[in-house]
């Protein structure tokens, strides 16, 4: 396995390095030997990426690269098993293009899925649409409908695609935090929460729409119904569109329950929900997403598929429309993936959440998705030069750090990943534990695999990393 990882750390450097030479907007300007061959202006701003940096800098240093919210354990047989026999047993036309806007069967499975969940009778060819992923979905969103003037609400902390696909579409972001609760030191992703007189003062004459994400990535707060009515009641008096990001709503946890905001009074008429087959089932490298809302909506972000990516790959939407049809046949029993999925993170959860305590961190216990939370302002850590310059922020120059000297040999005992979210009222440093990817044994099983450790420092521009334990794990490590 670090053998693998290694090789991929080395390849991801390797198209790093690629991309760096020409990932400059400025540097393009400067090197173009034509005075007409210049970058778009909608690239100002977004060229920069630090995955692309950090993942170089952790392949340079050997430092296994296990830092995308993935996970390492296989997808349920029953769609594996669905992919294997389709080239074979199917009419040949299954290996050609279907339906731009998405396979047959499934959008009208995913129709009979989702209509009953959202109260409303989804037709499949005209209320769906099938892209490359979420990440295609919410590109077809953003592009649909935002424009120059336009200004788009995010909550913070946010998937951190949404920022540049505003951007891209010549919109203003306008962000605004979850925030915790002040009266005592928050324990649960329940304790984070949108201040009502702040919200509503986001909203004006420009807003056109508002990005919502439940469960949240990386928080794992799970929305209520009382807050999504907060947010559907704007929506209605500010006449805008709400995007909500749904792609984690079957992974929650305990006793929290995912509200689909379209199904709130008056929301299904303005509400664009992304799905992705990818969490739903486990098959991240298959890019298979969704996106389900009102026909007047959704000819338009069709318009802007049809005219980029066109139709997905064939094979891949039968065998999810198949998995679906399994799911509806056991939907709401104890043999639905649905529900076997969060059991089994639930464990790592809980696992997470005890070596975290151990370790003097204050844990966040998420709600749903991936990902944990840990408060770790009381980390002491003493930086040399290799870090960074001390004008870089803190956790940036703490991330370089890690990389560069906490590691062991041969089998690197931490894996890296960097990427950007935004600032936070508070100051404070904390960790993120991506749950999905975790094996339930290594170093012969008697060591907990911890997954991808992230770190966030607020009042500041906020990056947040993974470093992730690959045989033996010791968070005390990240100390001196």
């Amino acid at each position: 396995m670090a053998q693998f990882c290694m090789f991929r750390g080395q390849l991801r450097t390797l198209i790093g390095k690629a991309v760096n030479t020409n990932s400059s907007v400025s540097g393009y300007r400067m090197m173009s030997s034509s005075s007409k061959i210049l970058p778009a202006a909608r690239l100002d701003g977004v060229d920069q990426n630090v995955w692309l940096e950090f993942t170089a800098l952790a392949a340079e240093h050997k430092a296994c690269n296990l830092g995308q919210g993935f996970p390492d354990f296989s997808p349920p047989s029953f769609i594996t098993k669905e992919l294997a026999k389709i080239p074979t047993q199917s009419q040949h036309l299954i290996n050609q293009y279907t339906r731009a806007f998405g396979h047959g069967p499934l959008v009208e499975n995913l129709s009979k899925l989702f209509s009953p969940l959202y109260g409303v009778e989804i037709d499949p060819l005209k209320d769906i649409l099938i892209s490359i992923g979420g990440y295609g979905a919410l590109f077809s969103c953003f592009q649909a409908f935002i424009q120059a003037g336009d200004e788009v609400i995010i909550i913070e902390p946010y998937f951190d695609c949404y920022e540049p696909m505003v951007k891209y579409s010549g919109g203003t972001c306008r962000f605004i935090p979850l925030r915790p609760r002040e009266d005592r030191t928050p324990t649960t992703s329940a304790d984070w929460s949108l201040d009502k007189d702040e919200l509503r003062k986001m909203f004006n004459k420009n807003t056109k729409a508002i990005v919502i994400n439940t469960p949240n990535n990386p928080l794992g707060k799970v929305f209520g119904r009382e807050e999504l009515q907060m947010i559907a009641d704007l929506c209605v008096e500010f006449d805008c569109l709400c995007i909500s990001d749904e792609v984690y709503e079957w992974l929650t946890f305990d006793d929290s329950s995912h509200v689909r905001i379209a199904s709130l009074p008056g929301m299904w008429d303005r509400t664009l929900t992304v799905g992705s087959a990818g969490k739903t089932f486990s098959i991240t490298g298959w890019k298979l997403g969704w996106t389900i809302g009102p026909s007047h909506l959704m000819k338009h972000v069709q318009t802007v598929h049809q005219n980029s990516i066109y139709a997905c790959a064939t094979p891949l939407q039968e065998a999810v429309s198949r998995a679906v049809a399994h799911e509806i046949s056991v939907f709401g029993s104890e043999e639905s993936y649905f529900k076997t999925l969060p059991r089994v993170l639930a464990s790592k959860r809980d696992r997470m959440w005890d070596i975290l305590k151990e370790t003097g961190l204050r844990p966040i216990m998420p709600q749903g998705g991936y990902f944990m939370i840990a408060d770790a302002s009381a980390l002491d850590v003493r930086m040399d030069d290799d870090a960074g310059s001390d004008d870089l922020p803190w956790d940036h120059r703490f991330v370089r750090w890690l990389i560069i000297n906490k590691k062991s040999g041969y089998n690197p005992n931490l894996c890296f990943l960097f990427a950007r979210t935004q600032t936070y009222s508070r100051k404070i440093r904390t960790l993120l534990l991506l749950q999905g990817g975790c094996n339930d044994r290594t170093n012969g099983g008697n060591l907990p695999r911890m997954g991808v450790l992230q770190i966030i420092e607020m009042n500041r521009q906020t990056f947040y990393f993974g470093p992730t334990a690959s045989i033996h794990v010791d968070v005390t490590s990240l100390v001196n």
